[in-house]
């Protein structure tokens, strides 16, 4: 039974390691919502966002007083957009990305999930509709977040979707370039989305989830760095073996604050997200870890070795402390995120593809990447291809967020501030792929998807 004496006994993971909960996120069906006008399906909209999530922040205030524990982002889920606008007359859905935001905002969350569209096999009228909408939902609202599924491991990937999202990610990287494309860092491209994720951009709330729910992010890079320098030249076996006792105290944090969340919220508890989510802070940083485990630097031969043990290890420990453990689970690598990752970029060790093949091995994917603004569409949609095609094969979740930010080139760099942070430029190939990805069409599901 989790109390408060359990929790105590982290303080000093908290106060000098940066323990803390990533986000505490209110999943919300507005399947409700639908309605042929779009001026009254935005209305349901507002209100049925306010309503349900009115108390979350004072809440999550409440949990952080009693218990000293940090929640440094409280967030909302919706249902994917293009379901619910479907049945309304218009052709431009950032009607329904501003009544989102203005509830958001009214709530007083971080960000808001779900201006989403699954198209991984096919797109409706609906999906195409919210595809074009992305570039000026994203540029006209402020914490509004989107989110595209491509492929699946059971339906192949739908190259025609993905050539469309390069042209869009070119477009949303314009229509804010007063910002250094800043729409960009709320879009993600995803294989296999899931649909209990708690963490941004890729929150949506999915259509076999329960009316209202309460999703839990845990992190704690730093603390398991501080955990692996007292056994400094020990066996790798006793690294795995420390990383998982370290992420079992981590997760119980998490389902305390899920539990209390829930109870006062009078929401079901849906799922603990063990991922180790970085920050732009010193001692904070999962490419730290990994330089812990024996590489020079983040990024060279071994790296992705060292992080497949890592995300195993923290997958191990994790679920054996919460009753429900979901969303992504595992390690992040957003290199604007992680301070470690951003030196690494910055010396030239750290390259994409080396964070490609580091994908295959952890959660999500290439994320969090700044590229020259003059990188043509078609080469975004071909690294969008690249790692759908690793998420299908392998049946993981991967996705794509880069920054194409107008102006800038190797060499520069682009300040988000807050967790998003700071992205060095990094090189993309310069060889076109244009000829691939305008084939379009669909890329068949591999024969291991075939398990009926």
């Amino acid at each position: 039974m989790l109390n408060q004496k359990q929790i105590f006994s982290t303080i000093e993971m908290i106060e000098q390691q940066h323990l803390d909960i990533r986000t505490v996120t209110m999943g919300i069906s507005l399947l409700s919502c639908c309605d042929e006008d779009p001026k009254k399906a935005s209305t349901k909209i507002y209100d049925k966002i306010t309503k349900s999530a009115e108390k979350l922040v004072p809440v999550c205030r409440e949990i952080e007083s009693e218990f000293g524990i940090p929640i440094v982002n409280k967030r909302i889920s919706v249902t994917p957009i293009s379901l619910v606008a479907a049945a309304s007359e218009t052709d431009n859905y950032s009607i329904f990305a501003q009544a989102m935001d203005r509830a958001a905002r009214e709530c007083g969350v971080n960000f808001i999930g779900g201006f989403s569209a699954l198209v991984q096999k096919g797109m409706t009228d609906s999906d195409v509709k919210l595809l074009n909408s992305i570039p000026e939902a994203l540029a006209s609202t402020e914490i509004v977040c989107s989110s595209i599924n491509v492929g699946s491991s059971k339906a192949g990937i739908n190259l025609d979707a993905i050539a469309m999202m390069g042209r869009i990610i070119k477009k949303t990287a314009e229509l804010t370039k007063d910002k250094d494309g800043l729409g960009c860092a709320k879009l993600v491209v995803f294989c296999n989305a899931v649909e209990d994720n708690p963490f941004m951009a890729g929150a949506f709330h999915g259509t076999g989830e329960s009316e209202r729910a309460i999703n839990v992010g845990v992190s704690g890079p730093g603390v398991v760095f501080h955990a692996l320098q007292s056994i400094k030249g020990q066996p790798i076996n006793v690294v795995a073996e420390t990383i998982k006792k370290t992420a079992f105290r981590i997760t119980r944090m998490g389902q305390l604050v899920a539990q209390e969340a829930s109870k006062r919220l009078n929401t079901p508890f849906g799922i603990v997200d063990l991922s180790l989510a970085p920050t732009s802070a010193r001692g904070d940083s999962v490419a730290r870890i990994l330089e812990e485990i024996g590489l020079e630097t983040c990024g060279t031969h071994g790296t992705t070795a060292a992080l497949a043990l890592l995300n195993d290890a923290v997958k191990k420990g994790g679920i054996m402390a919460s009753s429900s453990v979901g969303g992504l689970s595992g390690a992040f690598i957003p290199v604007s995120e992680d301070e470690g990752m951003i030196a690494a970029a910055e010396a030239g060790t750290l390259c994409i593809d080396k964070l490609e093949a580091m994908t295959c091995v952890c959660s999500v994917g290439l994320d969090m990447i700044a590229i020259p603004g003059d990188t043509p569409a078609e080469t975004i949609s071909a690294i969008i291809a690249d790692e759908a095609a690793i998420g299908m094969i392998n049946m993981k979740t991967t996705a794509v967020r880069v920054l194409p930010t107008p102006g800038k080139d190797i060499g520069d760099s682009i300040e988000m501030g807050g967790l998003l942070g700071t992205a060095p430029v990094m090189p993309v190939h310069k060889e076109s792929s244009a000829v691939f990805i305008n084939r379009g069409g669909h890329i068949p599901a591999p024969i291991h998807s075939l398990k009926n």
